[in-house]
């Protein structure tokens, strides 16, 4: 079926646009002993870690601090991460956005094909047990779920946006992107894709110089 502007298919990324998750803040407690923590602020969060890999994140985030001999260090930078954010996913510090559900299921309803695409190897236990208006499970939700893969290259290369079209069965032109991230934005682009940047942070002015078709602050 071909939706509303010639969209088939919609490809959402987790972090920042379906939950609210600790994972800004895992990073940024993670650093104790690299750097100051609080030299790792959210305009650094959005520019150099949002929606890439975790080790491509952190090697970002320590060369963005100025960390001496940052290849050396970004390994155990990234462990210490994914620590802290498991230990926060286990008090609850994962919330949904009640205007990102109502939006999936309101795409869904349209019959559009829906799939996941999250750099995050957390994305799926952090959708697990969320619920959208009509009951059904967010994860069970998606036709393709890329989240977490093994692949080649991270955003901004297309290459997660790609495999999930294909795995949908659509072409990439006729998908749109559903991002928080100038990475995101950038790999949907490089597809070939409509984009949505989410600015849910006052990125509004990054995702459009990024060149997001269309950016706001509510999926509602």
């Amino acid at each position: 079926m071909i939706g509303p502007a010639g969209l088939a298919a919609c490809i959402f990324d987790v972090d920042g646009v379906l939950l609210a998750s600790p994972h800004e803040r895992a990073w940024r407690e993670a650093l104790d002993g690299l750097a100051d923590p609080a030299r790792f602020t959210t305009p650094i969060y959005l520019a150099e870690v949002a929606g890439k890999p975790r080790a491509a994140g952190a090697l970002a985030a320590l060369r963005a601090l100025a960390v001496a001999d940052p290849e050396a260090k970004a390994c155990a930078y990234a462990i210490r991460k994914q620590v802290r954010l498991e230990s926060l996913m286990r008090q609850g510090a994962v919330t949904p956005f009640p205007d990102a559900l109502g939006f999936v299921q309101a795409v869904f309803d349209a019959g559009l094909k829906l799939a996941v695409a999250s750099s995050s190897r957390n994305a799926n236990q952090m959708m697990q047990g969320v619920r959208l208006p009509s009951g059904r499970s967010l994860l069970d939700a998606f036709g393709a779920n890329t989240c977490g893969r093994d692949l080649t290259r991270g955003k901004p290369d297309p290459e997660i946006f790609l495999l999930a079209a294909a795995e949908l069965g659509v072409a990439a032109e006729v998908c749109l992107v559903v991002e928080d991230s100038v990475a995101g934005i950038e790999a949907g682009r490089r597809g070939g894709m409509t984009t949505l940047g989410v600015a849910r942070l006052g990125d509004a002015a990054a995702l459009c110089a990024a060149g997001a078709d269309l950016v706001v602050t509510r999926l509602d």
